[in-house]
């Protein structure tokens, strides 16, 4: 597989938004906000520079974790698949599409940034490109502090385990 894998630390933006699909399959969501500091010679201090922020998505048993364990403002460490798409609103829908990138690979798209519909007189973008992390690890930045760890235990009930029902 040709992905590109990233290892991302930054601040949880977002309470993680959690849900199971049709399937019984847990989702969760958050956005994460991650800011480039750089070494000021000037001040002789670390100085923000700019902020980009990642939809981070996870799945199944993480999804769970991440809605049990992160909280807004907390840092945290990524780990995952980094996809980067092209997204439109739909006017006669009115809802979100994606769209295919244009260029090649992506590269001329991905800096495009959100381009204003000139037509219809709406300051609403019509569209742009964001960035998702498709989760396999999320965890506490302890460089930053400390976390307590406790193990899910997944109960699983025994094929043969008596019901408590009565017989006639």
């Amino acid at each position: 597989m040709n992905e590109s894998w990233v290892t991302v630390v930054g601040n949880a933006a977002t309470r993680p938004d959690f849900w199971e699909t049709a399937a019984g399959v847990a989702v969760a969501r958050f956005r994460l906000a991650v800011t480039v500091r750089r070494w000021d010679r000037g001040r002789d201090a670390w100085a923000d520079a700019y902020t980009s922020f990642y939809t981070v998505w996870a799945w199944r048993t993480l999804a769970a974790n991440v809605a049990g364990s992160v909280s807004l403002g907390e840092p945290l460490v990524v780990h995952g698949t980094l996809r980067v798409r092209e997204r439109e609103w739909d006017r006669e829908r009115e809802r979100e599409r994606d769209r295919p990138l244009q260029g090649e690979g992506g590269g001329a798209a991905v800096g495009a940034g959100p381009a204003v519909d000139s037509g219809g007189g709406s300051n609403q973008p019509s569209r742009w490109v964001t960035a998702e992390i498709d989760a396999m690890a999320v965890g506490h930045d302890l460089t930053r502090g400390t976390s307590a760890f406790r193990r899910v235990s997944q109960a699983k009930p025994l094929l043969n385990a008596p019901t408590r029902t009565t017989s006639p």
